[in-house]
């Protein structure tokens, strides 16, 4: 081995691709080994999810071999839209204690709740999580990172399951990963693809603390399917460091977000799972159904016998092309010699089998309900209306309680990203309070679709008057809210109650609502 394959041996060791180095695809890098069987499945999961299926071949009635569009229905996006829309949406609140470790309020420039109320608001939060949680659910998985932005402000990178590697993990989630986004530019008519590898990892520095290190890598290749070679980060990204280190975290900055439930195809897999991805045979049922339906009804599924000589051409007798009788694109004709004295065409026409083919996509969609956990009648092909969300409360719904499994991964996912901006943002010198523990977090999920309110009212106040649950675990529970916040909910309630003259109650109020006058 010369000095030259001992140098690049080194960089491959270190984990390192070297400039000018080709990655055909994402698993040719040193750094990542994910299983291909992993990305193909989230490969066709995109590509089921737009609707991108092949085109089908078939015969026409002359015997040529043609090709047209496959009908489908986009079950996969269906069935992650309706589960998106009942696990979140944009009346979500989100409550963050500015209270220590030692539940005592504290006294920085901005409290933690202002702060992450202005971050959220800045990014849009709630509706690109609303937005971002179909594909989520289809495709198996989600990853949020904040970064500093030019404009001093904390700015949100998305990220959906073909666009996250993970690097380490354990069974408390991932702890290292790798984040790729795709650039495209245009030169005439060539187009020239840039895709930038953001490596977040860990590793210790000389004082034995861990240090957070962000690595950028940029590939261009002329091909959609390439990585391509790795080149200079200035040529497109001016300005962006080849590593950023950063102290203080207790955790990764990415936050990953996967449909609840454990990866039975891969089991050795931290990703998560498309809701479908147990499905796929029963979406092919549908999906076959619903084709042979939709050529059924356009072609009339006629079916006519005509004498084989009829499907001859003859030269024109004045020396022109021949033409052809029957429309090569249809393949309702059939050749059959007949004999002199036989009919020349005979129509042998059934009528269009719709009945049969709605109960038997039907039934496949109660097949497809049984694998997603989903109450019977969720889907229908027959024009039935769906449930609304208070049958599905009041019946004690398989629905609902599916989606409470999810709705515990987000909650999870949301209060990670709390704790990842403020740490971020503190090291950045733009939030100087404390960090929030998880349980200082709250996310109300405004269930109000799903809970009574009133009945949660009459629930827990008959359990505080006897004795069994405390006030503010009560508040907590209906509302909500960290432990912190009900305490000053309750302690504003004892004053209010305590206060004598009604005008001073009026007061109370307003000062809370408006604050101190100037």
């Amino acid at each position: 081995m010369n000095i030259i394959d001992r140098i690049k041996g080194w960089f491959r060791k270190g984990g390192y691709a070297l400039t000018g180095n080709t990655l055909r695809s994402i698993n040719d890098h040193p750094k990542i080994n994910i299983d291909p069987e992993e990305l193909e499945r989230i490969e066709r999961n995109i590509r089921e999810y737009s609707g991108d299926y092949p085109q089908v071949k078939y015969y026409n009635s002359n015997g040529d071999l043609k090709k047209r569009k496959y009908m489908h229905l986009n079950i996969r996006k269906l069935s992650a839209n309706v589960l998106a829309g009942l696990v979140f949406n944009e009346q979500c609140e989100i409550y963050v204690s500015d209270a220590d470790e030692n539940g005592e309020e504290t006294n920085s420039f901005k409290s933690a709740h202002e702060f992450i109320q202005h971050v959220f608001e800045h990014n849009k939060f709630k509706k690109n999580l609303a937005d971002y949680l179909e594909p989520t659910f289809a495709v198996g998985g989600l990853s949020v990172r904040p970064y500093l932005g030019d404009n001093g402000e904390m700015e949100f990178s998305w990220a959906i399951a073909n666009a996250f590697y993970p690097l380490r993990s354990n069974s408390n989630g991932i702890s290292e990963g790798v984040m790729k986004s795709v650039t495209t530019k245009a030169d005439g008519d060539k187009l020239t693809y840039y895709t930038l590898l953001e490596f977040h990892e860990w590793e210790k520095s000389e004082t034995g603390d861990d240090l957070y290190v962000i690595t950028n890598e940029l590939y261009k290749s002329e091909s959609p399917g390439e990585i391509g070679k790795e080149v200079p980060l200035e040529e497109i990204y001016e300005g962006l460091q080849k590593q950023t280190h950063i102290r203080g975290l207790s955790r990764p900055i990415f936050n990953y977000l996967k449909p609840s439930g454990f990866n039975n195809i891969n089991p050795h897999s931290p990703l998560g799972l498309g809701i479908c991805d147990n499905a796929t045979s029963t979406l092919k049922d549908i999906n076959d159904t619903y084709d042979q339906f939709a050529w059924e009804k356009r072609m009339g599924q006629r079916t006519v016998f005509v004498d084989d000589a009829v499907l001859n051409t003859l030269p024109d007798e004045s020396g022109a092309p021949p033409k052809q009788i029957f429309d090569p694109d249809v393949n309702v004709f059939k050749s059959m010699r007949m004999g002199d004295k036989g009919k020349v065409i005979h129509d042998v026409t059934h009528d269009i089998r719709t009945e049969q083919y709605t109960s038997a996509i039907n039934q496949s969609l109660r097949t497809l309900e049984m694998e997603l956990k989903l109450s019977v009648g969720t889907f229908s092909f027959d024009g039935r209306s769906m449930k609304t969300a208070t049958e599905i409360v009041s019946e004690n719904d398989l629905t609902f309680r599916t989606r409470n499994e999810h709705v515990y991964e987000v909650e999870q996912f949301i209060k990670g990203l709390v704790i990842s901006v403020l740490e971020l943002a503190k090291f950045y010198g733009l939030y100087t309070g404390p960090i929030p523990s998880r349980e200082n977090i709250g996310v109300d999920f405004d269930d109000g679709v799903f809970q009574d309110r009133a009945a949660l009212l009459r629930f827990y106040g008959q359990a505080k008057t006897f004795g069994f649950i405390p006030s503010t675990e009560a508040i907590q529970r209906i509302f909500k809210v960290p432990k912190e916040t009900a305490e000053e909910w309750y302690d504003m309630i004892l004053k209010e109650e305590n206060a004598i003259d009604p005008t001073e109650i009026g007061e109370n109020a307003a000062r809370h609502m408006f604050g101190q006058e100037e």
